[in-house]
């Protein structure tokens, strides 16, 4: 179990790399995956869960899965109580042989992320009650972005991915700049789905008449 003064010791990447090396070699269950990082790591496992939406991954259903649980974790942090998933998620079982060469290559954007945040930087923006209400909202708002129906648009995934990816360093880090980044990046995925939809409504309407 990942106890929550490890987390603020190690860095996000490396905490993601030894899970992924520690996976089973057949099949790992949601619970199973939850249960090894334990309630105190589940910034861990929402970051761990986004990186097979920025990279191509063929392993039916666990996008939808994926995404249900990262929205679900999101709830519990605003609700301030433990994680409650259905239990059809729980029992999902995901193929590790695919799974982990996925997570391995997803690992590059944690990398490239990390290199620009600092602990315990601009704090306040990263805990507080009411900035804690802000934040986990935000952070439930690019889940549900990560889900919407646009999984065939360049960037659609990537976006919200990107932002989900900031909260979790941001948040685990205390790391303000990290927070905001993730607000600056749900900001653009917004603006980017708003010009999609209206693009697509004016193309229709051209289309009909």
């Amino acid at each position: 179990m990942i106890e929550n003064s490890q987390q603020n010791e190690a860095v996000l990447s490396n905490q993601l790399e030894g899970l992924i090396q520690d996976l089973p070699d057949d099949h790992l269950s949601i619970e199973e995956l939850i249960d090894r990082c334990g309630e105190e790591g589940l910034l861990l496992v929402s970051a761990l869960l986004t990186l097979v939406f920025l990279i191509p991954v063929s392993i039916p259903g666990v996008s939808t899965v994926f995404g249900a649980v990262i929205l679900l974790i999101g709830i519990s942090r605003l609700r301030g109580r433990a994680l409650w998933l259905p239990a059809r998620v729980k029992r999902y079982d995901v193929p590790v042989k695919k799974l982990r060469p996925a997570l391995s290559r997803g690992l590059k954007w944690v990398h490239r992320l990390e290199k620009i945040s600092r602990p315990l930087r601009l704090s306040s923006l990263a805990e507080g009650r009411v900035i804690d209400a802000i934040n986990n909202t935000a952070f439930i708002l690019a889940a549900l972005l990560l889900m919407s129906p646009f999984g065939f648009v360049p960037f659609s995934n990537t976006l919200p991915g990107i932002a989900l990816l900031f909260y979790s360093i941001g948040l685990a880090q205390r790391d303000g700049v990290a927070v905001l980044f993730g607000h600056l990046t749900n900001l653009a995925t917004l603006i980017y789905f708003g010009i999609l939809i209206s693009g697509g409504g004016y193309a229709l309407k051209q289309l009909l008449s």
